[in-house]
């Protein structure tokens, strides 16, 4: 899943090496969280307009998980 999110966002940046995702613990409601950093001037484009984007990224990672019967959920810092 780590390995996915990251492949996913470094498409989308102008700095790809500074793509890193950091990964939660399971949450007492089961849900694992993933912290997406990206550069500060890639922000935008991880976000997209109206957050898009970040929107799509998510869903494509809970379907993902879904097949694997997970629940997580992504976070963009």
């Amino acid at each position: 899943m780590k390995e996915l999110l990251i492949a996913i966002s470094s498409g989308l940046v102008e700095k790809p090496e500074e793509v890193t995702v950091d990964v939660d613990e399971i949450n007492e409601d089961g849900v694992i969280v993933y912290h997406l950093h990206v550069a500060e001037g890639d922000m935008g484009r991880v976000i997209g307009k109206q957050g898009r984007i970040a929107k799509a990224i998510r869903t494509v990672m809970r379907a993902v998980a879904n097949r694997d019967n997970q629940k997580i959920m992504v976070e963009i810092d």
